[in-house]
């Protein structure tokens, strides 16, 4: 039996690969353990703590990708290094950056710590850009954040990338299994919800327009759009769906769905022109709020979304944590003078 026995907590929430790192990289703290140590094997784990050999093995790969741990064959695990502040490499990958995305990606970066490097790349909703950039990065990090925002299915993508390092972010991948990790907005639920509880204000328009910009900035998730149409069907609301906002659009006694903050200013732009005031001849909502939405307008502008800031600091924990399975981010209504 080695002389450094491993400890875990069975009944504790944290996986028990995570509480055999941090159990380590405590012994290592406190000079228990040093630089050439051998490990406990893998056996007498199992052994000791009833812990699973591939648990085991997680927990030592982890450190050993860390640089704190290394194997020698046939020997078993050593302390390499008792630098424990040695930086983890985590690999990025938006669609695009916008103002919501910025609050979500700061506090992602919060969350992680000051101990982890971060690469942060885009795909601008090119399926190839998706894939190269993917492909060109695999095995470079100990851990991959993603972002696929597309209305196709790029899961064989994605499954290139190894569960237990992968945090898909924003939007589920519904062909790949529970067994990944997935923060997601529930788009549909989202956009039904939050304009049900907009209803009372709707009432007093004679349709709703959801405007979907040719922009590649922009991305509709389908799920959002099903969302909309369900609303309208379901409570009886006269739509339209438009892709290009011209001012002649813009008619009094209307409500209008708009997502990008360009498209927000120039409706009110608009709006000015033809003499309407928001909130009161027309009305205006969007999705995803952003600090400018607070602002715009007098009384600002009405918003269906998620805390992006909470979405961040739940992702980071994710990731500390290995959390595995799909959680949909809470959404709420901020209703404002615009609607």
């Amino acid at each position: 039996m080695s002389q450094y026995p491993l400890q875990i907590e069975p009944n504790a929430q944290k996986p028990k690969y995570q509480q055999l790192i941090d159990d380590i990289i405590l012994k290592i703290q406190t000079g228990e353990l040093r630089r050439g140590d051998k490990l406990p094997t893998i056996n007498e784990i199992t052994t000791s703590l009833g812990v699973a050999r591939m648990t085991i093995i997680r927990a030592y790969e982890e450190l050993r990708e860390r640089g704190i741990v290394a194997a020698q064959h046939g020997k078993g695990y050593y302390v390499s290094s008792t630098d424990i502040q040695t930086s983890m490499n985590v690999f990025v990958l938006f669609d695009a950056m916008n103002s919501y995305k910025e609050i979500l990606f700061q506090a992602l970066r919060d969350s992680l710590g000051d101990n982890v490097t971060i690469n942060l790349f885009f795909h601008y909703h090119d399926v190839k850009v998706f894939e190269n950039v993917i492909v060109n990065n695999l095995g470079n990090y100990n851990f991959y954040i993603i972002i696929p925002h597309f209305n196709i299915d790029v899961s064989p993508i994605v499954s290139l990338i190894p569960k237990d390092k992968l945090l898909i972010l924003d939007i589920d991948v519904e062909n790949l299994g529970s067994d990944y990790a997935v923060l997601h907005q529930n788009f549909e639920d989202n956009i039904y919800k939050g304009l049900s509880e907009a209803l009372p204000l709707l009432k007093k328009y004679e349709s709703l327009t959801i405007f979907l910009s040719r922009n590649q900035f922009q991305y509709t998730p389908k799920a959002l759009l099903k969302g909309f149409k369900n609303f309208c069907h379901d409570f009886h609301i006269e739509y339209s769906i438009i892709d290009n906002l011209e001012i002649e659009l813009i008619k009094k006694s209307h409500a209008y769905l708009l997502f990008m903050e360009n498209d927000i200013i120039r409706f009110i732009n608009y709006a000015n022109k033809n003499k309407l005031t928001l909130g009161k001849d027309v009305g205006l909502l969007s999705y995803d709020d952003t600090p400018i939405k607070e602002i715009l307008s007098e009384g600002g502008i009405t918003t269906i979304s998620n805390d992006f800031a909470l979405m961040g600091k739940m992702a980071g924990r994710m990731v500390h944590n290995r959390q595995k399975g799909k959680i949909a981010a809470p959404s709420s209504l901020i209703t404002r003078g615009s609607l």
